[in-house]
């Protein structure tokens, strides 16, 4: 039991709701702490205070860690709601970045974190006060990453829909063929039909858009190994007679030690082997000055370190 003492609901301020929040996303006091940058026992002072309020335990042992009652569960869209409001609140009309000292969350899979974060990250922190950055995997990216104020902007070819979702396309790039050099690429459609191939399956089953596409066009290929992530597919290639199906710009990084050619597919296949880059954000972010300013800088580091090398790459790809 929980007695009201003299603690009522005017004692739950934003810290202790971040506090909450993180324990509940994080599933540990531990990693909850470090996330926000406090000691455990501030974080366990900051959840004493909420049970009194809220009476309810909130979190309960479970094993070596705790997992959230039911009832700590549906409070977290209000937390998130009063968090948000407060912000609201907080934050003028004008944003200066040389004052600021930010802090956001994205969602990205290993290609796109790579790719494009190092590069907003020197641009902010070049900016501002002072600036973090939390990157989440994106997985199957769904409308409630953004609703429920798990991420601040997702990265994704294919943004969640619902009409308090916004997207923006960030780059055109398209997918190609990677290979070891030692070994001769595909010619022909039925070459690359029949070769045996690795590719991505993330973790929650889903699939690279590209195999997306192919399944829905009834094409088969001999997929003899997948693996989660776009980190693990070299050590597979590499000295073999595989072949991967990848975001073209891979090559300038992870891939730059394999040979790369066109997918020979049907004419007409550029749709299929097209891979657009959005950014994707929660229209309550749509007007803020921070969140608005943090767009731009992507967009910026995109255009200066990204679109000139998909140009180059693709003329490559076509001598």
């Amino acid at each position: 039991m929980y007695c009201m003492s003299k603690i009522d609901h005017l004692d739950i301020d934003g810290h202790v709701l971040a506090l909450f929040l993180a324990v509940l996303e994080e599933g540990s006091v531990t990693s909850a702490a470090r996330r926000l940058g406090v000691t455990q026992s501030a974080v366990s002072h900051g959840l004493q205070k909420l049970r009194r309020v809220i009476h309810d335990p909130l979190f309960a042992k479970s094993g070596r860690g705790i997992v959230a009652t039911a009832h700590a569960h549906a409070l977290a869209p209000e937390a998130r709601a009063l968090l948000d409001a407060m912000k609201a609140f907080g934050s003028g009309a004008s944003f200066d970045p040389a004052t600021a000292q930010l802090s956001i969350t994205i969602a990205a899979n290993d290609f796109q974190r790579d790719l494009l974060l190092p590069g907003l990250v020197r641009r902010v922190t070049a900016a501002v006060q002072k600036f973090s950055l939390r990157v989440i995997p994106s997985q199957s990216p769904s409308p409630a990453m953004l609703r429920d104020n798990r991420c601040d902007l997702l990265i994704t070819p294919v943004p969640p829909v619902g009409i308090d979702i916004v997207q923006k396309r960030l780059l055109q790039d398209h997918y190609v063929c990677f290979y070891d050099p030692a070994v001769r690429p595909p010619a022909t459609r039925a070459q690359y039909l029949a070769a045996r191939h690795v590719t991505v399956v993330y973790t929650d089953n889903e699939r690279l858009d590209f195999d997306r596409r192919l399944g829905a066009s009834g094409i088969v290929r001999d997929i003899a190994i997948s693996v989660p992530n776009f980190t693990a597919v070299p050590a597979f290639l590499r000295g073999s007679d595989l072949l991967a199906s990848m975001p073209s710009l891979l090559g300038q990084q992870l891939m730059r030690d394999f040979a790369s050619a066109r997918i020979p597919l049907a004419a007409g296949a550029g749709a299929m082997t097209a891979l657009p880059m959005y950014m994707v954000w929660h229209q309550r972010f749509q007007k803020d000055p921070a969140h608005s300013w943090l767009r731009a800088q992507l967009e910026a580091s995109v255009a200066a370190d990204v679109r000139g090398s998909v140009a180059r790459h693709k003329a490559g790809t076509r001598s």
